[in-house]
């Protein structure tokens, strides 16, 4: 597996990560308290059905690569310690997703529910944190690749 491709398709899931997250973070979910309570549902039920393939295809590439770049596939000037970090910035993402804006959008399916929304809106944070610092990591990287 050539190692410079590996690092490419992650890094390039990781930029457009950090854009979709601050969108999201910003835009899409400081307006989901204004839908309505009548369209509610359906505008949510909407939204899981839209946002999935948008988000779940670039999230396994860049979760995929990040394993491959520690286990051996990341470019030589790539250092270890940034393919390590890099994976576990990953690995956080998935658990915040899959344990915290998962489950809350699972309650806002039901219909809008204030608690639930500040909950969604104050955790995706964490993701949008995350993803910002492994943007950052990522364009160290490629400076320091575009410098051999």
């Amino acid at each position: 597996m050539n190692s410079n491709l590996v690092f490419v398709a992650n890094a390039c899931c990781t930029l457009y990560l950090v854009g979709l997250i601050w969108m999201v973070q910003c835009v899409h979910y400081k307006l989901l308290d204004r839908v309505g309570t009548d369209s509610f549902q359906q505008y949510e039920a909407d939204h899981n059905r839209l946002i999935t393939p948008i988000v779940s295809v670039p999230m396994l590439i860049e979760l995929f690569t990040s394993i491959a770049l520690v286990a051996g596939n990341a470019p030589p000037w790539m250092p270890q310690w940034s393919a390590i970090l890099g994976l576990i910035g990953v690995v956080l993402i998935w658990l915040s997703t899959l344990f915290l804006q998962v489950p809350y959008h699972a309650t806002l399916m039901q219909g809008f529910n204030a608690d639930a929304y500040q909950g969604l809106v104050t955790s995706n944070w964490i993701r949008t944190g995350l993803w910002s610092a492994r943007g950052l990591l990522v364009a160290y990287l490629m400076w320091r690749g575009l410098r051999e």
